[in-house]
């Protein structure tokens, strides 16, 4: 179940409200006001007994995107295809390569997680808003064995950088009078 959790704010028109209230009818959907910024708890209880009501109703089964018996090629694809609106995954020979080594031994099964820019559904941070039909390229793998899920890592994405063994505030200062060094 849904709920829209309407926060308002004093700038907010009547009208304003009353268009999201009457929008939220028409698509069937619960709708409450939040005035928990100038209200405190008071403000959200007819929010939050919305909440109890609908967290006490049937829920459905979930829909994956994939199983976790596909292969990881197919995996990939059907995350690209079906979310992302890829038309097609490529891969690096890297990538190939990792790839069959992480099916040689036995990790296929393991559910995915795509490492790719935040900017956009492609692997191009370019490519902004919602493009469609344009070819991912997953460059290499790596395996989060703790965790338990496959990083394929796509396009030019950086990944967070390792630190130093001496971290650059060691050498910086500040005089007495606010004045900085060591600063770069």
């Amino acid at each position: 179940p849904v709920i829209v959790a309407l926060n308002a704010f004093s700038q907010d028109t009547k009208e304003e409200h009353d268009a999201i209230f009457a929008h939220c009818k028409e698509l069937g959907v619960a709708v409450e006001l939040s005035e928990g910024w100038a209200k405190g708890g008071k403000g959200v209880t007819e929010l939050a007994e919305q909440v109890r009501l609908a967290a006490q109703q049937e829920v459905c089964t979930p829909a994956y995107t994939y199983e976790l018996e596909d292969s990881i090629q197919d995996k990939i694809a059907k995350v690209a295809t079906n979310v992302y609106g890829a038309k097609a995954v490529e891969y690096s020979p890297k990538a190939l390569k990792q790839l069959a080594r992480i099916e040689e031994i036995g990790l296929g099964g393991l559910p995915i997680c795509i490492a790719k820019t935040q900017k956009s559904f492609s692997d191009d941070e370019r490519r902004i808003g919602r493009p469609r039909d344009f070819h991912i390229t997953i460059r290499e793998f790596e395996i989060a064995s703790g965790a338990g899920f496959i990083i394929p890592i796509t396009g030019s994405m950086l990944r967070m950088p390792g630190l130093p063994s001496t971290p650059a505030a060691y050498g910086m200062s500040i005089d007495a009078s606010g004045n900085m060094e060591g600063l770069s």
